[in-house]
């Protein structure tokens, strides 16, 4: 069977060298995937991630910036994730709807009913298999982010926004507790490493069986 793995949580836990890490670790065990990441994954939904993530003179409204999200989502999933899904690949994804709750939920405050009927709308039942949660305290991930690039329109946000976006992820974690791993990202590399490997151990022995 395939197997759905999201990458989530705050800016600067290190995602994107947890994802380099689960890439090596699925070719060395000759897993078929594909990786893709939110918003974007298709030419459509990387013009929609531009819009979201350039800071522009006009404030967007939060629930505009909801809807692009799953603007982009609705293209991501019809043309990228459900087909490597039915072709038998996993899909290793960097973010998904977990962050919707967080970001636009949490840190923006919309109503969590708002976000529930769009997720209704555009994936029906389809949910992540896996969801590894790279947490470690906001202030380090921002000093971590803000050391590597220049920061992007959510990167600009206050301390208490990703304070806020950190709880809705404890919050999602603790009422989906079988699909929820928690990875504590503020370990050094090789920890952070040995605590993915043991996730994805279980998921690729029991592909195997």
């Amino acid at each position: 069977m395939p197997v759905f793995i999201t990458l989530e949580g705050t800016e600067g836990v290190g995602k994107s060298t947890a994802l380099a890490y689960i890439q090596d670790y699925l070719n060395a065990h000759y897993v078929p995937f594909i990786s893709t990441r939110e918003p974007g994954g298709t030419p459509l939904a990387e013009k929609i991630r531009q819009l979201l993530l350039t800071k522009d003179d006009e404030k967007m409204a939060y629930h505009t910036e909801l809807l692009l999200m799953f603007a982009a989502r609705a293209q991501h999933l019809q043309q990228v994730i459900k087909p490597a899904l039915a072709a038998k690949k996993w899909v290793l994804c960097d973010r998904f709807t977990d962050a919707s709750y967080a970001y636009q939920g949490g840190g923006r405050g919309l109503p969590i009913h708002d976000i529930a009927q769009l997720e209704s709308l555009v994936q029906g039942s389809l949910q992540p298999t896996l969801t590894l949660w790279l947490d470690a305290p906001v202030e380090l991930g921002l000093q971590r982010a803000a050391a590597r690039q220049e920061l992007d329109r959510f990167e600009q946000e206050k301390v208490d926004f990703f304070q806020k976006v950190r709880s809705v992820y404890q919050q999602r974690a603790e009422a989906f507790p079988q699909r929820f791993r928690r990875i504590d990202a503020s370990l050094p590399l090789e920890q952070v490493q040995a605590q993915l490997k043991s996730v994805l151990s279980y998921f690729v022995a029991v592909r195997t069986l």
